[in-house]
């Protein structure tokens, strides 16, 4: 079966009792329709759960399984008797009508109500969008009503956004037709998952900081080259009203009645990678272990999980799995590939880590050996993952050796760089000790915007870098792990609201395109309003 008619045979239990097993009482919680519901508050007990985060080897294009790991483990350690709470990104429409698919999990690992996670959900991302496009909608009233701020319309950064790839719309201009029509400038769209309200929704501690984050918005520079926040156009407290609800974590299941908590977006190539640190806090108070991911390989999300979130949200996570399969192991040419992540975890991080082999049926078990051996090489322990084909007991052996490396109390995590260094310096560390590059080159344009992002204050801040996943360099063709080479920072973007710099390597783009065979080819609906080929 595939995982749409798995999801659509199941057998969901009534959110309240979800919410129920879970701790929270009637007034933490809110029903949105008869299998989801809003956490309304951050529950306040004395339990502190442990942490887990789930990452993974640089992977093919199709991902390696990273999310249904992360549903089948939590599953794996409820079956173990643990209070198991997982907490995951919400799917973004690009991916699901595009090539790589949604983020619900896959086959017997899957979080339900599937559909309905893969599209609306319960309109955060819709919630997102208009805040985005508030602001952007202010900052052109603006122009068009006198520019008392005397902005730059040359130097607007602030751009619309939408949930969907559309490649044509990365570049445009606006205000034609006439004076009725606004000032005309140049503008483009970014995918909602990448911008910087994403960002701020998943980094707020609760309301009161979303908007004062808000408030800090650069969007863009006067004539005179100061920055332009949002909290001089007024708009912030209006853009905090459109994301009340959506700051409220989503709570649902698994297939096996794991209690989820879905909250937030972010791509991990070209933002953070996260999901809400309300969320995950609402999460540790509720479980004994956490289990939350990172998007993409140890170089990206996991990087900026520990060097952004943890750092921002005083978060210090227990240990860490590795997602590897054997078709990733195969194509990044052997196990140079699958060391970097768990040096990168071990080492540069400081966390314990195991090592999932995610196995696909195509799988054989010299494939399956390979990866073994691999790690008996690194030393670290490992387990075949069969969450896809056989849910919670598929993962039952992957969630015995976490558990055997979990210990009471936190781990002092390490940072990749301190926040006193200057932004150049940071990235060279970020380059150096993690991609294992050489060192990390700043454009001219680059070097420009890092002395006056630090003239303004911004320095102190993580950096952010968007690069390919594909590789751990920022040329998605080095496969493996490759040598002798230099990472090229092409431009840098404060985002203050956020509270980091975004990076941009490699040529990067914030607005993906759509490929020649999309999935929204075979995704239909019949007659009697059953959703059809969503995975």
């Amino acid at each position: 079966m595939t995982d749409i008619d798995i999801a659509q045979s199941a057998t969901l239990r009534p959110i309240h009792e979800i919410a129920r097993e879970l701790g929270l009482t009637d007034e933490q919680w809110e029903p949105h329709g008869r299998y989801k519901a809003k956490i309304t508050g951050i529950p306040q007990t004395k339990q502190q759960g442990r942490l887990v985060l789930v990452t993974a080897i640089s992977p093919t294009k199709y991902g390696e399984g990273k999310t249904t790991v992360s549903v089948g483990l939590a599953d794996g350690l409820r079956r173990l008797e643990k209070k198991a709470v997982l907490c995951l990104r919400e799917p973004s429409l690009g991916p699901v009508f595009g090539v790589k698919g949604g983020a619900a999990g896959g086959g017997y690992a899957q979080v339900v109500p599937m559909e309905e996670l893969n599209l609306h959900f319960t309109g955060d991302l819709h919630a997102v969008t208009a805040a985005n496009n508030l602001l952007s909608a202010a900052i052109d009233n603006h122009l068009q009503h006198g520019n008392a701020l005397d902005i730059d319309e040359r130097r607007v950064t602030w751009k619309r956004c939408m949930d969907i790839n559309d490649r044509a719309l990365r570049e445009i201009v606006t205000g034609l037709g006439g004076k009725a029509g606004g000032v005309p400038r140049e503008e483009g769209f970014t995918i909602t998952a990448a911008s910087e309200v994403m960002a701020i929704l998943c980094m707020s501690a609760d309301a009161a900081d979303c908007k004062e984050r808000l408030g800090r918005i650069v969007i863009g520079y006067t004539r005179k080259g100061e920055p332009v926040t949002c909290a001089a156009l007024k708009v912030q407290g209006a853009m905090a009203v459109l994301l009340r609800d959506a700051l409220r974590p989503n709570l649902v299941q698994t297939l096996e009645h794991t209690p989820t908590l879905i909250h937030g977006g972010p791509f991990a190539n070209i933002a953070h990678g996260c999901n809400s640190l309300i969320a995950t806090r609402a999460a540790l108070a509720l479980g004994d272990v956490v289990v939350t991911e990172a998007g993409f390989g140890a170089d990206l999300g996991a990087e900026k999980f520990i060097d952004i979130k943890c750092r921002a949200g005083g978060l210090s996570p227990s240990a860490c799995v590795i997602v590897a399969t054997a078709r990733a192991f195969k194509h990044h040419g052997g196990a140079d590939n699958l060391f970097a992540h768990i040096e990168n975890v071990t080492e540069r991080y400081g966390l314990p880590a195991v090592v999932a082999i995610n196995r696909f049926a195509a799988d054989t078990e010299e494939d399956i050996a390979a990866v073994e051996a691999a790690c008996r090489a690194a030393q670290t322990p490992c387990a075949v993952y069969e969450g896809f084909a056989r849910g919670g007991a598929g993962a039952e052996a992957l969630a015995g050796k976490l558990l055997s490396l979990l210990e009471p109390g936190p781990r002092q995590l390490k940072a990749v760089y301190s926040l006193d260094m200057p932004l150049a310096d940071k990235l060279n560390a970020i380059a150096q000790n993690v991609y294992g590059a050489d060192g990390a080159d700043l454009a001219p344009a680059a070097k420009k915007q890092a002395i006056k992002l630090e003239a303004m204050g911004y320095g102190n801040l993580p950096v952010c870098v968007a690069k390919t996943q594909y590789s751990l360099s920022d040329d998605a063709k080095k496969l493996g792990r490759p040598k002798g080479f230099r990472v090229t920072i092409d431009e840098l973007r404060v985002s203050a609201g956020a509270g980091f710099v975004v990076a941009v390597a490699g040529g990067m783009m914030t607005m993906p395109g759509l490929t020649a065979t999309p999935a929204y080819e075979k995704i239909d609906i019949d007659a009697d309003g059953r959703i059809l080929g969503l995975f």
